[in-house]
């Protein structure tokens, strides 16, 4: 079929982004790295976090080889797979790696710049971070539809089985980088929250020295883990939510309109990936709107912040309704109103998360004033603060996809067929529409760790007080941020998720008829399974809750959530412990560390956590891609529909909960730090690092990972199909 003239902006865009990346990484290089002992700090880092990347990348590396064995015998051997899988697989692996490791080199390369800026004022620190982080955001959409692009131009070339099949297809791709992006995440946080744990509970609650002090043998590992969890690991994350929620909803609107011409289907394909590329457009322009004034307070701040999102968010509500619309698709303006309910909640959840993580506002407020009487106070009011703000998201979410569903298909209450197809098509656009503006959302959130490290590079070198109070705001903000980023990816992953599961549907109808397997209608006649429409499916596979399969299946989804959130947490918990015992070893055995009068062996802590996360990763990233299989072979069609609905339900509110919650207590322990309660050192003070101490798995190693979780155990269910199909 010929591609139209339109679809050629999305890999202009593209360039575009990738060009605006170089363009910010090229400027952020030009800026001063300051003091000999600030580059001797920063070069500490990088070595570190480019040295782990390197062997997690070799890690992963195996792990894609043998999955693309498996998908190479079930294309060509058994027969019951597209046989460009394997390879869009390792290309969304390999672009998913990609974006995380540009985002890493330029936020090793970016601390000590910050640092260095904030020596001339808090406005020039932030936007020496920001724009790196900027980075980071277009890197991944401009690398994301990159990869869509060049696949949608091959598939349209070579596969001749129309629309349906290149869009499934397209989605194994997403497999790739969701798998990349759960190695990334996991390992990534199991390494950084390890040397965080060990460091902070030595050096400031034993020890009673300052956060990132250079007496503290695990502050460089610390540093580095900022990098290869919260950099590396989030862009991996962001760039497959990124592609899953683009590539799902054009595989849901090539069967929504499959009954029109192959014309109007087209642009229902091409959609969501022009939408993408007009997002990139506006995410520069909020990017350079981003800026804030000497002495700032907080809320200043995230205004300076917010201004730029927001700008983004409408410009692009404005502009989908001009795209549907010259697109000609029918019912235009009501998709559009679909984008803007995923907008719209976007908007909303990371207000609630700003709300319950920044110590701005009364929740992390109460949580620093619970450490006047202890840190098991501290605890429990941060877990119930964490439980309670689960409540705004998930009704939020609920909304968005009522309102979404129903927007595309003009309300219809009969849930036809095609009212349902439509309704799904919605709910997929609407998540689009959430990260459309992924330029600047992004930005926001890799601006964190940046901060952090300019923070830790400033405290290290002795930059002094004032500097050090201007790196503070900028860390402060950067926890801020970081808890909205994560809010806002966990949300646009559960109407991923969702629009997956329908996708899901698609590629068994494919995989049956590749098999040759008839289906029996709703009248009892046997069909193609092609011609299955979704009452025929739901009806063949008795997918309803009276059905102990899906049942079952439920259960696990649901029992998968805590186990691989049980199995990440020990997994920081052990590597801790041997933190905190060499960290011991070495103030009890180096003489005049405590003293600064010897040098801290920094390279055995940076071992211990790069050692613990490539061991530590592997069984539960290996855990989520073996569940789908099982529940595939054994359950049938109806367990693993049960398995996706209970994973994403129980896996979108844990995950909230973790991330808020420990949101709050890092939060509670910076407002403590700045005075308030007794402020550094005081009796309040250790009470809230134990509290941040607990939080740290809870937000940067379990609760980030869990929306990679029920993505990628949907694309395995997609991908693994026809293996369903053929233990049936």
């Amino acid at each position: 079929m010929i591609i139209p003239n339109v679809f050629w902006l999305v890999p202009i865009a593209s360039v575009v982004a990738l060009g605006m990346a170089f363009f910010f990484f090229r400027q952020m290089m030009g800026e001063d790295e300051g003091t000999p002992r600030m580059r001797e700090i920063a070069l500490y880092v990088r070595k570190g976090a480019m040295a782990y990347l390197k062997q997690q990348y070799k890690v992963v590396g195996i792990v894609f080889v043998v999955l693309c064995i498996l998908f190479a015998f079930m294309a060509y051997g058994l027969h019951v797979q597209n046989p460009w899988v394997p390879f869009a697989f390792l290309t969304g692996g390999f672009f998913s790696g990609l974006a995380g490791f540009f985002g890493m080199k330029t936020a090793t390369y970016a601390s000590a710049r910050t640092a260095n800026a904030a020596r001339k004022s808090l406005n020039a620190g932030l936007k020496v971070a920001f724009r790196s982080g900027a980075v980071m955001g277009l890197t991944v959409v401009g690398l994301g539809l990159l990869d869509i692009a060049i696949w949608f131009v091959v598939l349209n070339y070579f596969d001749a089985d129309g629309l349906i099949s290149i869009t499934t297809t397209m989605l194994t791709f997403g497999m790739g980088a969701s798998t990349q992006a759960l190695f990334a995440r996991v390992g990534g946080g199991i390494y950084t929250k390890a040397a965080d744990v060990g460091a902070d509970i030595v050096g400031k609650v034993e020890a009673d020295i300052p956060e990132d002090d250079p007496r503290n043998p695990a502050t460089i590992a610390d540093n580095v883990g900022d990098n290869v969890g919260d950099v590396a690991g989030m862009g991996a994350d962001l760039y497959e939510s990124y592609c899953g929620s683009v590539l799902s909803t054009a595989a849901l609107g090539a069967a929504a309109f499959a009954a029109t011409s192959t014309d109007i289907q087209l642009k229902a394909v091409i959609a969501p990936m022009l939408i993408a590329a007009v997002g990139v457009f506006l995410s520069l322009f909020g990017i350079f709107l981003v800026r804030t004034k000497e002495g700032a307070t907080m809320r200043d701040l995230l205004k300076s912040l917010s201004l730029g999102t927001n700008v983004s968010a409408v410009l692009i509500a404005v502009a989908t309704f001009a795209i549907l619309y010259l697109l000609g698709i029918e019912n235009w303006m009501w998709l559009s109103c679909s984008v803007i309910t995923g907008l719209v909640a976007g908007v909303i959840i990371g207000q609630a998360t700003e709300y319950y993580t920044s110590h701005s506002y009364k929740p992390t407020q109460k949580i620093s004033e619970a450490g006047l009487t202890g840190s098991a106070t501290v605890i429990i009011k941060g877990i119930g603060t964490g439980m309670i703000s689960t409540c705004i998201p998930v009704i939020t979410i609920g909304v968005a996809i009522i309102l979404s569903f129903g927007f595309a298909n003009g309300f219809d209450l009969s849930m036809s067929s095609q009212s349902l197809a439509n309704g799904l098509y919605g709910i997929g656009i609407a998540a689009v529409g959430m990260l459309s503006t992924l330029g600047i959302t992004l930005a926001t959130d890799a601006y964190g760790p940046i901060a952090d490290n300019a923070g830790g590079n400033a405290e290290m070198s002795e930059l002094g007080e004032e500097v050090r109070h201007r790196t503070d705001a900028l860390d402060a903000l950067g926890n801020t941020t970081a808890a909205t980023g994560k809010g806002f990816a966990i949300g646009s992953a559960a109407l991923t998720a969702l629009a997956l599961l329908a996708s899901y549907i698609e590629e068994i109808k494919i995989a049956m008829q590749r098999a040759g397997v008839m289906m029996e209608n709703v009248k009892g006649e046997l069909i193609e399974a092609s011609e299955a429409n979704i009452p025929d499916f739901m009806n063949y596979f008795q997918v309803n809750l009276m059905n102990p399969k899906v049942l079952v299946g439920a259960f696990i989804g649901g029992m998968a959530a805590f186990l691989f959130c049980g199995l990440t947490m020990e997994a920081v918990g052990r590597a801790a412990q041997k933190m905190v015992e060499e960290v011991r070893r070495q103030f009890r055995e180096i003489a005049g560390i405590l003293e600064g009068k010897a040098t801290p062996d920094y390279g055995s802590c940076v071992e211990i956590s790069t050692r613990a996360a490539q061991h530590e990763m592997i069984f539960p990233s290996l855990l989520a891609i073996a569940i789908p299989i099982i529940v595939g072979c054994v359950l049938g069609v109806a367990g693993v529909l049960g398995l996706l609905v209970g994973g994403l339900t129980c896996g979108f509110t844990l995950a909230v909960f973790m991330a808020n919650a420990g949101g709050a207590w890092d939060n509670a322990k910076k407002m403590v730090e700045e005075g308030n309660f007794g402020g550094k050192g005081s009796f309040a003070h250790k009470a809230t690092i134990v509290g941040d101490t607990v939080g740290d798995p809870f937000k940067d190693t379990s609760g980030p990972s869990l929306n990679i979780l029920i993505k990628l155990m949907s694309m395995v269910s997609i991908v693994m199909a026809g293996l369903t199909v053929l233990f049936m």
